[in-house]
């Protein structure tokens, strides 16, 4: 009789990932509504409600982050991630706000490659295994 094993995502982690994949989402719309800046009416309001959606889900990146690190017993270290991103974000708002497209711009594209990284490394996070329930 041989023993199966299962791939077990605990909840801060799929939290996690949930949390990174739609930062990365907003980031990429984002990129999209400043592209329709160019040649849209519609640009500036998409692209200015999609600020908000994106610094929201900065900040639901850190609270996920903090999750799957404090009662999971995960890695700090998408913590520190996490915080990083929001200050770039902060970061980014202020110089969207302030109308310097020469840094904005520039640090819109960093922070959708970081993100994106992000997300590739949660979800590569190797799974903890757990026996496979009989059936």
């Amino acid at each position: 009789m041989t023993r199966q094993t299962t791939a077990v995502a605990p909840r801060g982690l799929t939290f996690l990932r949930t949390a990174t994949a739609l930062q990365t989402l907003t980031l990429f719309f984002q990129a999209v509504t400043a592209g329709m800046l160019l040649t849209s009416s519609h640009g500036y309001t998409l692209h200015d409600v999609g600020s908000k959606v994106m610094y929201a889900a900065a900040m639901l990146y850190v609270l996920a982050a903090v999750l799957a690190w404090r009662p999971g017993g995960g890695s700090p270290r998408p913590v520190l991630y996490a915080t990083g991103f929001l200050l770039l974000a902060s970061a980014q708002v202020a110089l969207g706000i302030a109308h310097v497209p020469s840094l904005h711009v520039p640090l819109g594209v960093v922070m959708f490659a970081l993100s994106t990284l992000a997300l590739v490394r949660t979800l590569s996070t190797r799974l903890p295994l757990r026996p496979a329930a009989r059936s």
